[in-house]
């Protein structure tokens, strides 16, 4: 930890001696810090949505569909749930304004996917023969050398999501990938999936693609939710008797 310790501000050590109890815990959020470059405002909003946790657990291919390192490099890069509690969208909303959404608030969300992403397009634009297709969201991945092709989905993750995001790698390989390019890599972020069923949907797929959920907000801990008034407590307290 000593050369770690070194090289962040003194603010930033304070907040993970007093916030990560675990030094290997510890360790990788300095580290991390360093990596992405993150104030300690954002080295706290990882360490509350436990960041360590969800780095590299999304559901891919790409041991099958990658060579090492990239293989490993790319699994890192995503991560398992999303959080996108930025957002203020109702429950009932659609596609097109959860992309709306986080194209609005671009920094936060570019903070929650990672370092090394650089935004291209929303709605990106491919025609293939006379037929026009649409890619969600569009960017271009500064360590990975690759394109990576974000599909949002709301509700349950269903397989022949997994066939349209690999159409959509193909084209844009074919069409935007240069020479020295790695092979364009595709993201599917739905609010729910069954593991299994994302496997499955994965086998005989030739193009890189990683599954995961998204959530927009996170149920309360339950040392929060032991001090906050219930709701009849609440309405008790509003309409007394």
């Amino acid at each position: 930890m000593q050369p770690l310790v070194a090289q962040l501000p003194w603010a930033h050590n304070m907040l993970l001696l007093q916030a990560v109890k675990d030094e290997a815990t510890r360790a990788w959020y300095a580290s991390q810090t360093l990596a992405m470059g993150w104030s300690r405002n954002a080295l706290k909003l990882q360490i509350d949505s436990a960041a360590h946790l969800r780095q590299g657990a999304a559901i891919s291919n790409f041991a099958q569909r990658l060579p090492t390192p990239q293989s490993d490099l790319a699994s890192q890069i995503l991560k398992d749930p999303y959080l996108f509690d930025f957002l203020t969208i109702e429950a009932s909303f659609h596609e097109r304004e959860l992309e709306t959404g986080l194209i609005k608030h671009l920094e936060a969300f570019l903070l929650e996917l990672g370092q090394g992403f650089a935004y291209v397009g929303r709605q990106f634009p491919l025609t293939v023969g006379e037929s026009d297709f649409y890619i969600d969201l569009l960017f271009y991945h500064l360590k990975l050398r690759s394109y990576v092709a974000i599909e949002l989905k709301r509700g349950d993750f269903k397989p022949e999501y997994a066939g349209k995001l690999n159409f959509y790698c193909n084209v844009v390989d074919d069409t935007l990938r240069h020479a020295n390019d790695a092979p364009t890599i595709g993201l599917l972020l739905c609010q729910n999936k069954d593991s299994v069923l994302a496997e499955y949907a994965l086998r005989g797929i030739d193009k890189p693609i990683g599954i995961a959920n998204y959530e927009l907000t996170r149920a309360l801990p339950a040392s929060l939710q032991s001090v906050l008034p219930s709701i009849e407590a609440l309405e008790a307290e509003l309409n007394p008797r």
